[in-house]
């Protein structure tokens, strides 16, 4: 009898399991919350990076007394609300998470020091110093274009940390062995810049093979809440552009978005000196440095009969002198000069 009641109890005992409760493996109750582990925030932190959240990291660096976590806990603050992790709960996290929502509006990093007993009027009568730092999603690039250009400006450009994308409806152009740092999509590039929903800082560089397909990639990007939008080209080409965009209903202010020609006046003559020259403006603009205006668009009828147009004869000279000296040579040697040598230039120049 014994021996029979022992092995019962055995049974129910691995019936109920550890808990006392559901069998073992069997899945929590829904209500029942779930522990926050450390790793959370590591697996999440790659995740909110990759879908280009912007997001602050919180990160206990000091604690002295009793205090509901210890240096090195972590706690993320999505832009939009979310959480993951926590650095205590309680007041000590309200004050993180105010100073989270401020650091959105202005950048950079802070730090959070607080008595919780005399200040926040927690019990657990210690001290906790919060260090807090916005993380950016990588600045992205979008080359319209996958020539000549494209190719060592995807590598350079990946190189200085931008996310790059190559958007070309050639396969024999557009492939990942030629860019093995770059995404690569194989699509019309004027269908792809209508589609293009910017998410954060985003850069668009426009090298396709063909002028009317440059035209039309650049209505659409100038419509769009780009960084930055640059296009290949000479001064001519410039102000062919800025005619044919004017009659598309597209302003002044608009149409000065447009970085043309493209590149740092650095003397570049090959692909990959030009795309260096690129590379330099793109970083540039980035970091905030100072970067020569790109141009103002040529004069209308009205302000050249009377000479007060933005482009004076003065205005007119630099102009001249700028496409003369080769400025930057990226546009002269990429497009050609004058413009009537480049609408006869083969595809694969580009």
């Amino acid at each position: 009898m014994s021996a029979e009641r022992n092995g019962r109890r055995a049974r129910g005992a691995r019936g109920r399991g550890v808990a006392g409760g559901a069998a073992r493996g069997a899945p929590a109750p829904a209500d029942r919350p779930r522990p926050t582990r450390e790793a959370d925030v590591w697996d999440t932190l790659p995740r909110w990076r990759a879908e280009r959240r912007r997001f602050v990291l919180a990160t206990v660096t000091g604690a002295r007394g009793f205090t509901p976590r210890k240096p090195g806990a972590h706690m993320l603050v999505a832009e939009d609300g979310a959480t993951c992790g926590t650095i205590g709960g309680g007041a000590i996290e309200h004050a993180v998470l105010a100073e989270a929502a401020a650091l959105f509006a202005r950048g950079g990093t802070a730090l959070v020091e607080r008595h919780l007993t005399q200040e926040l009027g927690m019990c657990c009568g210690g001290a906790m110093s919060v260090f807090l730092e916005v993380v950016e999603p990588a600045p992205q690039l979008v080359v319209f274009g996958a020539g000549y250009i494209a190719k060592p400006l995807a590598a350079i450009a990946a190189g200085c940390g931008f996310e790059v994308t190559v958007v070309d409806e050639r396969p024999a152009w557009a492939n990942e062995e030629r860019f093995p740092t770059a995404a690569v999509r194989l699509e019309e590039a004027e269908s792809f810049a209508r589609a293009l929903a910017p998410r954060g800082e985003v850069y668009a560089v426009v090298v396709t093979h063909d002028h009317a397909l440059d035209q039309k990639v650049v209505q659409h990007l100038l419509r769009k809440p780009l960084r930055f939008v640059g296009m290949i080209g000479s001064v001519p080409k410039q102000r062919k552009f800025a005619l044919r965009l004017r009659a598309r209903g597209f302003a002044d202010a608009e149409i000065a978005r447009l970085r043309t020609p493209l590149g740092l006046a650095i003397g570049a003559a090959t692909p990959e000196e030009i795309a260096v020259s690129v590379a330099a403006e793109l970083v540039a603009v980035r970091r905030g440095a100072p970067v020569e205006p790109g141009w103002t668009p040529p004069p209308r009828a009205d302000d050249a009969a009377t000479g007060s147009g933005p482009h004076s004869a003065g205005e007119a000279g630099r102009d001249g002198a700028r496409a003369q000296d080769g400025t930057p040579p990226s546009a002269a040697r990429a497009e050609g000069a004058p413009e009537a040598a480049t609408a006869a230039a083969p595809e694969e120049t580009r």
